[in-house]
């Protein structure tokens, strides 16, 4: 087994015990590969694995991938900023955004979809911890935002992202985790005919946090691609 073969058995494996624990069935978590400055062969090899999710932060590399692995059924995530200029072609190859932090861009990405394609999907960035180095909106400005972005055609919103502010305390790393998981559960009552059934968080370093406080995707690079070399 390669090494990438390894990783992705193990860390299947965390992911079942960790559900488990929290008394969740293995299947309500999803493994979204994180493969920001990989090479389309390692993707690869994590496909043959039988991964089918991958998550993209930078548009263009992500396009060359997705020319690159066209053979292969994947499902595309961009999960990097969001910006206007760059909406057309994020709105074209992915199925997954999530990072809308701003109405004009989900109106964008509506507009921009094709017609032959699934509406798509759509995680609100909330920048749970309120760093202002962070993206996303604060977490008083999510009702009206989630409501203007509900009404749109193309897209269908989904649910809440948020990388939240480093922590190696286990039970520190639970409390954004946990808010977010509540301001969840208070747009599924603001807007009760919207499949609001997604939180997309949790990394590496504190994915089992995440899960246990109802995280349903988790988003992991390093630990299954090893570190990454940004010098390239």
């Amino acid at each position: 087994m390669t090494t990438i073969a390894n990783n992705l058995h193990l860390i299947r494996s965390q992911i079942s015990a960790i559900t488990q624990a929290a008394s969740r069935p293995t299947a309500s978590v999803e493994l979204l590969a994180v493969s920001k400055t990989r090479h389309a062969d390692e993707l690869r090899q994590a496909w043959d694995e039988g991964q089918r999710d991958f998550g993209e932060n930078y548009l263009q590399e992500a396009l060359d991938k997705i020319e690159a692995l066209s053979d292969l059924e994947i499902c595309w995530h961009f999960i990097g900023p969001t910006q206007s200029n760059k909406t057309r072609p994020i709105a074209e190859n992915f199925s997954w955004v999530h990072s809308v932090e701003r109405f004009k861009v989900a109106q964008r990405l509506s507009d921009q979809r094709p017609d032959s394609m699934e509406p798509l999907n759509i995680c609100l960035q909330v920048n749970i911890s309120r760093e202002e180095s962070k993206s996303g909106i604060l977490p008083e400005e999510l009702p009206q935002l989630a409501e203007q972005i509900a009404s749109l055609d193309n897209i269908q919103l989904r649910g809440l992202m948020a990388i939240p502010a480093s922590n190696d305390d286990p039970d520190l790393q639970r409390q954004p985790f946990s808010q977010l998981s509540e301001l969840l559960k208070q747009l599924q009552k603001q807007l009760p005919n919207q499949p609001l059934d997604t939180l997309s968080m949790g990394m590496s370093g504190d994915m089992a946090a995440a899960i246990r406080e109802g995280a349903t995707i988790v988003r992991i690079g390093t630990a299954l691609f090893g570190p990454r070399d940004y010098s390239q």
